[in-house]
């Protein structure tokens, strides 16, 4: 209730005027001044978001299970309708705390225990929805719902604690056997890659082995080229005189040895012609020059 005289309305506040018991308007923040005996029964609204603590309520669920809930309102009164909070209702708070109550009841018992417990947020969305459909006409919002605690009976309590204990140990057991299989899978895949690498390097070795060989081939049949090449170029240019010093040296050899018999080429025949020619010839030198 304002004061008459000067007041002062706070940002968070409207004040709703009455002049002779009816409304007239709703004054925004500020100082704002009510006549005595004209303005009797003008009020100070308060904006701000509320929250309203909803007694624990004993819901049964569709399959019959009776379960305990805790939760909280959060209402605010719209800024723009101050005034339909003080014309429509007389303590918004009390009327939406029972209205919470019924509502939820008829929430829960449209759903099975376990989706009760699992779903929380949609008994909030269902419940803030069914409220706010009443307390707009109150001028009143309805912010949000938030359940606190959801207890379900001692007896489905024990069976929820039974089913997840199971539950823990049927998931250790499949991540147990999950990791052996990756274990397995991982040595099996690092054996693969193993044997992979080991013939991929004997057949490296293999083909290096082999380019050494062929090289080596290569270089040996270079050498004997070269070789005899170079031979060839000195056989080209060697004196006949050397050449059949070359045969008797070889046949100094072969007499050497314990042999009867001696096969000579045909060429050695010319050849020592050629030589005894060339000793004649140059004793006829030696004697021309005496």
């Amino acid at each position: 209730m304002a004061n008459w005289g000067m007041n002062v309305v706070k940002q968070y506040e409207r004040m709703v005027v009455f002049r002779w018991g009816k409304y007239t308007e709703t004054r925004m923040p500020g100082v704002r001044w009510l006549w005595p005996i004209v303005n009797n029964g003008s009020k100070t609204v308060d904006l701000r978001e509320v929250p309203v603590i909803i007694p624990r309520q004993t819901s049964i669920t569709r399959d019959n299970a009776p379960i305990d809930i805790d939760f909280f309102v959060y209402m605010q009164i719209m800024a723009d309708r101050p005034q339909d909070t003080i014309l429509n209702i007389d303590n918004f708070g009390l009327a939406a705390q029972a209205l919470a109550m019924t509502s939820l009841r008829a929430i829960v018992g449209e759903m099975n225990l376990d989706e009760v417990l699992s779903k929380r947020d949609r008994i909030n969305s269902q419940l803030q929805l069914k409220l706010d459909e009443v307390t707009a006409n109150w001028g009143v919002k309805v912010t949000r719902v938030e359940i606190k605690e959801v207890e379900p009976p001692r007896d489905v309590q024990e069976a929820m604690n039974r089913q997840l204990s199971a539950e823990r140990n049927r998931r250790a057991a499949v991540t147990e056997a999950e990791g052996q299989r990756d274990a397995q899978i991982n040595i099996a895949e690092g054996d693969k890659q193993a044997s992979v690498l080991r013939a991929a390097g004997n057949r490296e070795a293999t083909i290096l082995e082999a380019e050494g060989h062929r090289q080596a081939e290569i270089l040996r049949a270079e050498g004997f080229s070269l070789g005899m090449e170079r031979i060839n170029q000195a056989a080209m240019v060697a004196d006949p005189r050397t050449m059949s010093l070359q045969y008797f040296d070889t046949l100094k050899e072969i007499g050497a040895g314990e042999s009867t018999k001696f096969i000579f080429p045909m060429e050695f025949t010319s050849m020592l012609q050629s030589f005894i020619q060339q000793m004649r010839g140059g004793g006829s030198d030696e004697q021309t020059g005496s």
